[in-house]
C-alpha cells in the first residue's frame, strides 16, 4: 500500500483549520451579539408572559414600538415613575423615562447575524474546496481515497451552519406589537380562563346564587311535609 503523500495531509489539515475557523467566527459574532444586548440590558429582566422588562426597581416597561429597519423592539418606562426613581442619575439622563431595545430575530435571522454567519458559510466553502483541488495534484491512490473522505466529512460537518441559516429567515411581516392597555386585558383574559377550567364539574362553576335557591326550597318542602305528618298523626 502507497503511503499517503505529504500534499495531501497539507490539504486535509488546511481543510479542518478552515472548517474550525468558520465555526468559531460564527460562535465568536453570536457570543458578541448575546454580550452586547446584556451590556445594554444589565439589571433588568425580560418576562416573556407579559413582553415586559421588570427593571431592579420593580417597574414595568412595555413595549412602545417596533423599529422594522433594525428589527428591535423599543419598551420604555412610566416617564412620572422614572423622573421620581432614587436611582434615576445612574439608570438614565431621559425624562421621557428609561428606554430599552429587544431584538426580536433569534440568532442568526437578524441582518447582522446573517452577515457573519454568511462569512462563515463562505469559509466552510474553501474548506471543502481545498481538499477537491488537491485531488488533481495527488498521484497514489491511497491520497486521494483519504482527500476524497475528508472532503465529504468537511461537507457533511459544515452543512449545519447552512441548514440553520436557511431555517432562520428574516420575518418579512414584521412582529406582533401589543400595547400596554392589550397586554392588561390579555392579561385578564388568561386569568379568567385559569378560573374557568379550575375543575371539571359544573356545580364547581356555577353562581352561589344558583346553588343556594335549590337547597333553600328542599329544605323549606321537607320541613312542611313533616308538619303536615305529624298533624296527620
Amino acid at each position: 500500500m502507497s503511503a499517503i503523500e505529504l500534499t495531501a495531509w497539507l490539504f486535509g489539515g488546511y481543510a479542518v483549520a478552515l472548517l474550525l475557523i468558520a465555526y468559531c467566527i460564527d460562535l465568536l459574532a453570536k457570543r458578541a451579539h448575546t454580550a452586547n444586548e446584556g451590556l445594554q440590558n444589565r439589571g433588568f429582566v425580560y418576562h416573556d408572559d407579559h413582553d415586559a422588562w421588570l427593571c431592579p426597581e420593580d417597574q414595568w416597561l412595555w413595549p412602545q414600538s417596533f423599529d422594522p429597519e433594525n428589527r428591535v423592539m423599543r419598551y420604555r418606562g412610566s416617564p412620572t415613575v422614572c423622573n421620581s426613581c432614587p436611582v434615576k442619575d445612574s439608570c438614565t439622563s431621559s425624562d421621557d423615562g428609561r428606554e430599552l431595545g429587544r431584538i426580536v430575530d433569534a440568532w442568526p435571522a437578524s441582518e447582522s447575524a446573517r452577515f457573519h454567519r454568511g462569512i462563515a458559510c463562505a469559509v466552510s466553502v474553501l474548506a471543502v474546496v481545498f481538499p477537491v483541488v488537491a485531488l488533481f495534484t495527488v498521484e497514489n491512490w491511497t491520497s486521494q481515497v483519504m482527500l476524497l473522505v475528508a472532503t465529504l466529512a468537511i461537507a457533511v460537518a459544515g452543512l449545519p451552519l447552512w441548514s440553520h441559516l436557511r431555517h432562520t429567515p428574516v420575518d418579512p411581516e414584521g412582529v406582533l406589537f401589543k400595547s400596554l392597555d392589550e397586554n392588561l386585558e390579555d392579561r385578564e383574559l388568561a386569568i379568567e380562563t385559569i378560573e374557568r377550567r379550575r375543575t371539571s364539574y359544573a356545580s364547581d362553576r356555577r353562581p352561589a346564587a344558583d346553588v343556594g335557591v335549590p337547597l333553600v326550597l328542599g329544605q323549606t318542602r321537607y320541613a312542611s311535609e313533616r308538619r303536615e305528618a305529624d298533624e296527620n298523626a
